[in-house]
């Protein structure tokens, strides 16, 4: 069976792109040569910065024949409708129609639509230039005479079709050829904008710039490596990485390793020489933070530090798309002077965030508003966010109305986690004040730390400088809860005012948009709660919003943002965020809607709950409870649904029989014994006693008819029932427990 490569040469692709665009280029032609009657074997996708390749092994050589049989009109049908019918079927008159009888329905018209296969070569010339025309780049460009202004187009200027083709850079060639592993190749000369797909393809940009003749994947490979491109992209990642360590370890050091670089850099180069520079060592007394981003971010370079060491050293590690003949020197020299400059501007700013801000007495009102002290640098800061007004959100008000919301309920939630009550408020008045710092505002994703380093230098408490990084943890399932009480009431703090605001204003996630990333934060307030055993219930701290204190929205009333904020869909917004952290720790998802009410509050019971639940279940007693309990409440809900009267409470005079007497008192029993169990958070020993019910249970069903034919004491009995469903649903509802 024959086999298809196909690539699509161009300008540099942003690196980001590639991999995406590689993996489109596959399923889009893959999933079109199937529509068109292909199978194949295999597929595999390629990128370099300058190519997307696909081979595509054991292809079809042609599609198969298909014969379709159409029904069409009964043979005495208006004339209209048949017409109507030979057009669609494209039959031209009723003498190409067959006629089939049917003893019920008559005689009716019958279209056999044979389709023969068509060669893959056809086929593959017809969908490549839709697909190329179409290509999902996240940006695409025009370029050459389709970017002129359109009355220079019009005048004549550009040539036939050009205007149409947008790519993410300037497409140069197309590579098609299709044929049998051991025989000749042949090309596939689809044409798109002037470009005709060949077999012809040129290597490294500097070294190889020669063109290259390919017949199949196996010569094109060896070809581009001969042309100093290396095709590969995961290999390109692995020479990258094992020679920066290579060259690291030679040097006394160990690389810094980042994957999301390595991606990136990867995606630079088509042949990739690992070259070591270095700068100053004062440039050593920035943060290793400030450094490493500003080499990452500008220059695309690693960091190294000595071996076995923490800071980092003055070497870095760079990618080059060469291999020069002077070894590098003068690549690794130009490198050098871009990173020091860089470094310059960051230790600038490293300076300046310690430094007064020129406008002191402008901050006084400010300063004052939140007890800060004008002559610490981090404090001024946060008075300026203040002080400009900086806005958060359009209706939820200025950063500086954000902190104070935060602020106010830290004090509240401090006594619940044990926090220091004084240190809490600290921390909350400088959480956000790094945001008006030069190292953030070049740095973004260092807002937090660089706080913590500036709260350091000012010598605030260990706890506030911890609590002003962490707030914002955990910042995804695999990021590192806050561990410092403190820094634990700061972060539910914060999440939780992030919550309630959205919430108050219906910015709510719908499907997969999350713009203000809610789900995250719920999961960081879930995570933090059960992995720091903290009891809170939530239904207090969204109430909390009704105290003016804490919550002031100017253009939002409060008694509406009660109503539509804390109605349950918050709460339940918290359970979805709950199950998901559940079932990833390997729950069951039956044991976790049986302990999660809708109005549960407490997170850390429920899964509590949970837990026990799920050790009990599989027990001996837990599988008597079960069946006790899933026999009583099914029969007690067929009743309830035929309408059948149940009394309201078990009334002793109505009980007759030693059955009935025995499960009453059992009932009663059981119930106060797991209550008391709950009463103390005991829910093993809660479902333990209630487990004593299903021998009396079984005894009452064998000897006890419910139904009877006196309707009080039918309705006593079935009150017998849903005093079993009442006393175990204090646990859970094991109505809804599987098995």
């Amino acid at each position: 069976m024959p086999d298809l490569l196909l690539e699509l040469r161009s300008e540099e692709i942003p690196a980001r792109m590639q991999r995406k665009a590689a993996g489109d280029l596959k399923k889009l032609v893959t999933d079109a040569l199937v529509e068109a009657g292909l199978i194949y074997e295999g597929a595999r996708e390629y990128w370099t910065p300058r190519r997307l390749t696909l081979d595509i092994r054991g292809l079809t050589a042609r599609s198969a024949d298909q014969r379709e049989e159409r029904k069409g009109p009964r043979t005495d049908a208006p004339e209209k409708a048949i017409e109507g019918f030979l057009r669609g079927a494209g039959l031209s008159s009723v003498s190409e129609a067959q006629v089939v009888s049917d003893p019920k329905k008559g005689d009716f018209y019958v279209a056999v639509i044979s389709k023969p296969g068509r060669p893959a070569e056809e086929i593959i010339a017809d969908v490549m230039p839709g697909i190329i025309r179409d290509f999902p780049w996240p940006k695409s460009m025009r370029w050459g005479a389709a970017s002129m202004p359109k009355g220079m187009r019009y005048a004549g200027i550009e040539g036939k079709g050009s205007e149409s083709l947008r790519w993410v850079r300037p497409l140069q060639s197309i590579v098609c050829v299709f044929g049998p592993e051991h025989e000749e190749t042949q090309v596939i000369p689809f044409e798109i904008d002037g470009i005709v797909a060949g077999n012809v393809t040129y290597g490294h940009r500097f070294h190889a710039p020669e063109a290259i003749t390919v017949r199949r994947f196996q010569d094109y490979v060896s070809s581009l490596e001969k042309a100093k491109v290396m095709l590969d992209a995961e290999r390109r990642k692995d020479v990258i990485l094992h020679d920066a360590r290579d060259l690291a370890f030679a040097n006394g050091l160990e690389l810094v390793e980042d994957e999301g670089l390595l991606e990136e850099v990867s995606g630079l180069v088509e042949w990739p020489h690992v070259l070591m520079g270095e700068f100053e060592p004062e440039y050593l007394e920035i943060p290793s933070e400030i450094i490493r981003l500003t080499i990452k971010t500008n220059q695309k370079c690693f960091v190294t530090r000595p071996q076995g060491g923490e800071n980092l050293s003055n070497r870095f590690i760079l990618v080059s798309n060469i291999e020069a003949k002077d070894g590098g020197r003068e690549i690794m020299h130009g490198n050098g002077k871009v990173v020091r400059a860089r470094l310059s501007d960051a230790r600038h700013f490293w300076t300046r965030d310690q430094g007064d801000m020129p406008d002191l007495d402008t901050l006084v009102d400010s300063a004052e508003k939140f007890g800060l002290d004008l002559k610490k640098p981090l404090d001024q800061r946060m008075a300026k966010l203040d002080a400009l007004n900086v806005t958060f959100h359009a209706k939820l008000g200025t950063q500086g109305e954000r902190v104070a919301r935060v602020r106010a309920l830290a004090a509240q939630l401090a006594p619940i986690v044990g926090a220091d009550a004084a240190l809490v408020d600290r921390a909350a008045v400088l959480v956000k004040a790094d945001l008006r710092t030069e190292a953030v505002g070049e740095f973004p994703e260092l807002q937090g730390l660089m706080g913590r380093k500036y709260a350091a230098l000012q010598g605030e408490n260990a706890s506030v400088a911890a609590a002003i990084e962490d707030h914002y943890k955990p910042q995804g399932p695999s990021d590192r809860v806050p561990d410092d009480k403190v820094a634990i009431t700061v972060a539910l703090a914060d999440k939780l005012d992030t919550l309630v605001g959205f919430w108050a204003i219906d910015e709510k996630p719908t499907g997969s948009k999350d713009p203000y990333a809610l789900r995250r934060a719920a999961l960081g307030v879930v995570r933090i709660l059960l992995e720091r055993k903290v009891r809170l219930n939530l239904s207090q701290i969204f109430a909390a919003a009704d105290n003016p204190a804490f919550y002031q929205i100017a253009a939002v009333n409060l008694e509406e943002v009660y109503d539509r904020a804390y109605k349950p869909d918050l709460l339940s917004f918290f359970h979805d965020r709950l199950k998901v952290y559940l079932r990833d720790m390997g729950a069951r998802h039956d044991i976790i809607d049986a302990v999660l009410t809708p109005d549960a509050d407490d997170l850390l019971l429920v899964t509590r709950r949970a837990e026990a639940l799920t050790a009990f279940i599989t027990s001996e007693d837990g599988r008597n409870l079960l069946a006790g309990t899933k026999r009583a409440v099914q029969l007690l809900a067929a009743e309830e649904k035929k309408g059948t009267v149940v009394a309201d409470g078990v009334a002793d005079e109505l009980l007759r029989l030693d059955a009935e007497k025995a499960l009453w008192a059992a009932i009663k029993t059981a119930s106060k014994d797991a209550a008391d169990a709950i009463a103390g958070e005991d829910f093993l020993s809660a479902m333990e006693a209630l487990s004593k019910l299903r021998a009396p249970v079984d005894t009452f069903f064998e000897e006890v008819l419910v139904n009877d034919e006196d309707a009080a004491i039918r309705a006593n009995r079935l009150a017998l029932l849903k005093a079993i469903r009442e006393a175990t649903g204090t646990v859970a509802d094991f109505s809804k427990i599987s098995g």
